[in-house]
């Protein structure tokens, strides 16, 4: 989802060398008992990389072996077309030392085109939100949001989309999406711009979690600033058949701020997940009320072992009788007393000299001059 500010923010640019750090394998923490903030980098804002303008970073994943990391762009071929970037992140000194990009790929439709723009084509144009590399496979899946316009001389209905693709951004496969996932001009599904944000593997690659942002119209109101059951939903598909085979409800908490002037827009949802193993997630929910320069960001661990499938589940405002995730805050980014964008991925990193694994958050900064493109580097401390 994007933001747009109307602050001016200072840009700060770090100052960039070429060390790198010693690569170990990373695994999924046993136990997490807290995050330690050791850095933030800010990207230089519109970078040109390879004819591109760098930003709109809204997912980020990290390749061990390659030591590298897979960053999707949400620019709609608008400025550029739909592509994702590559990128070295050496950590010296537990500081983020460079962010050095390598290669920026363009996305292709399935005859190897790319995506339109919604001038030329507002149908096939993407809205990518995340990503994940399957070094399993040696390819990536990305998920694009779709469109939803409706209007009585301009109606616009694009479902939303889970696709696999090599890396040179050919599409290879696509995932069937059930039917509570396809776009609707009736107040049913998905809303505009609060469908497929976060996305992770789980179970060695079998399985991909992904989540709707805010809830299907047909399960409740979005997030207010007091709580009033805004019920999003997790999805788990099976990898290798490509298709959905279970549903969880999770709750969003209240919008944390009140929007500036009272009745503009606020917002909360989840802009991505990361599998923790054993049916745990890792899960982002961001807070955003006009009036105010930053996002807040909390972080949950999420337990679904306990909560029900609710894929025959047709509302879950009339059919209460479930059980949703259960989640835990772990961290509020407004406790670090740092300024946090608008964040939308996360991805583990590397580990650390002590043999701590890592977290890194990046920030999309919606290609405005008063954002920022933000990479956050966490320790993960037992």
């Amino acid at each position: 989802m994007k933001f747009r500010f109307v602050s001016l923010l200072l840009i700060i640019v770090f100052q960039v060398s070429c060390t790198s750090s010693k690569i170990v394998q990373t695994q999924l923490p046993d136990h997490i008992g807290g995050l330690k903030l050791l850095d933030v980098y800010t990207i230089p804002h519109a970078l040109n990389f390879k004819g591109t303008n760098v930003g709109g970073l809204s997912g980020i994943d990290y390749d061990v072996s390659g030591d590298r990391y897979f960053l999707i762009c949400d620019d709609r071929s608008s400025i550029n077309p739909a592509r994702f970037y590559t990128a070295k992140i050496p950590i010296k000194n537990n500081k983020i030392d460079t962010v050095l990009f390598t290669d920026a790929v363009f996305l292709k439709d399935e005859n190897r085109h790319y995506y339109p723009d919604s001038k030329t084509n507002p149908a096939r144009t993407p809205d990518p939100e995340a990503m994940r590399y399957d070094p399993l496979q040696g390819n990536l899946i990305w998920s694009s949001e779709g469109e939803r316009i409706v209007r009585a001389k301009d109606t616009v209905l694009t479902n939303p989309s889970i696709t696999r693709i090599n890396l040179s951004g050919n599409q290879t496969d696509s995932f069937a999406l059930p039917a509570n996932l396809h776009m609707r001009a009736t107040e049913n599904g998905p809303r505009q711009n609060g469908v497929l944000e976060g996305m992770s593997f789980a179970d060695n690659y079998k399985t991909l979690y992904v989540n709707v942002e805010e809830p299907l119209y047909e399960d409740g109101p979005r997030a207010e600033l007091s709580p009033n059951k805004a019920y999003v939903r997790i999805y788990r598909f099976d990898v290798a058949a490509r298709k959905n085979t279970a549903q969880y409800a999770y709750e969003l908490d209240p919008v944390a701020y009140p929007p500036t002037p009272a009745g503009s827009f606020k917002v909360n949802g989840i802009p991505d997940l990361l599998s923790l193993g054993n049916n745990r997630l890792l899960v982002l929910e961001r807070s955003y009320s006009t009036g105010r320069i930053p996002c807040t960001i909390k972080v949950f661990v999420a337990d679904l072992n306990t909560a029900t499938d609710i894929s025959n589940n047709p509302s879950l405002k009339t059919n209460t009788q479930f059980t949703p995730v259960q989640k835990q805050l772990l961290l509020n980014m407004e406790d670090l007393k740092v300024f946090t964008d608008n964040i939308e991925g996360v991805s583990f990193g590397p580990r650390l000299p002590n043999g701590n694994p890592t977290l890194l958050f990046v920030a999309d900064n919606n290609f405005s001059p008063f954002q920022q493109s933000q990479v956050f580097l966490f320790e993960i401390v037992p």
